[in-house]
């Protein structure tokens, strides 16, 4: 499965998902991850809703191959849930 994160610079729980999800990548529990910076990408919070079909108030953004999962607390959990194992340092 392949992750993807919309994110913005300077937002922690941003961090913190990618952080997460380049553990996954480490420890093989995912194929790969990209990160997106919506405002280097132009991305609008309007561009996101109509992506997501819902409203979006916050970000990260994170899709696991098609489902949008939610923030960094959701992408959390679906990992817990799924007992994905990450890389220890």
């Amino acid at each position: 499965m392949f992750v993807v994160i919309f994110g913005r610079p300077g937002c922690p729980f941003c961090v913190r998902a990618k952080d997460l999800a380049e553990n996954l990548q480490a420890a093989g529990s995912i194929e790969g991850y990209r990160y997106v910076d919506i405002h280097a990408e132009g991305i609008t919070k309007a561009d996101m809703e109509k992506t997501i079909g819902k409203p979006v108030t916050t970000v990260p953004q994170i899709f696991v191959g098609q489902q949008h999962i939610g923030g960094f607390t959701e992408f959390d959990q679906y990992v817990r849930d799924n007992e994905l194992t990450t890389a220890t340092a």
